[in-house]
């Protein structure tokens, strides 16, 4: 097995293209190898800010929308919410992906991308990429609660951007 992106497209408001991941494949890789993950899958969905507000008051009490969420599979921090997942089986699949292997799910807001990409003054497949591996991050249970920590997931950030060439 290797390092997988399953991903779904809800929104309308930006083309997701197969260049566009191929290049989020690229950079989920390439923050996967840093930190020793070569193995798993992450499931990315895109969403527009309707919905991503809807998440984010009902699994966090947040009553706005946000750029990106992300569902670890295997909770570190008491304080991530939880997500209930239900797989669905093709007729004839004795089993689906094996719960070990899912490391979790990554939501993004695309018009929360697309306004944060005009404010940074840079693409949007940039900040697309920013907060795919923003939320990976995440999911491995990095956080940003102090200074000390936003600036090692910074750090850990643009390093996997600009292997992959989403630079500003």
């Amino acid at each position: 097995m290797s390092l997988n992106l399953d991903w779904n497209n809800e929104q309308t408001d930006y083309e997701i293209s197969e260049e566009l991941i191929a290049r989020l494949n690229r950079l989920l890789q390439a923050a996967g190898e840093t930190e020793g993950v070569t193995e798993g899958e992450v499931a990315l969905t895109f969403v527009d800010d309707e919905e991503i507000h809807r998440l984010n008051k009902e699994f966090r009490n947040i009553d706005r929308p946000t750029d990106v969420l992300s569902f670890a599979m295997r909770e570190s921090a008491g304080d991530e919410p939880e997500m209930e997942i239900t797989y669905e089986y093709e007729q004839g699949e004795e089993e689906g992906p094996e719960l070990d292997e899912m490391l979790g799910d990554i939501i993004v807001s695309v018009p929360r991308a697309i306004a944060q990409s005009e404010d940074y003054g840079h693409s949007v497949e940039r900040e697309l990429g920013f907060l795919v591996v923003h939320g990976f991050l995440h999911l491995l249970g990095y956080d940003h609660q102090t200074a000390e920590d936003e600036a090692e997931m910074m750090g850990k950030q643009e390093a996997a951007l600009q292997k992959v060439g989403l630079t500003r």
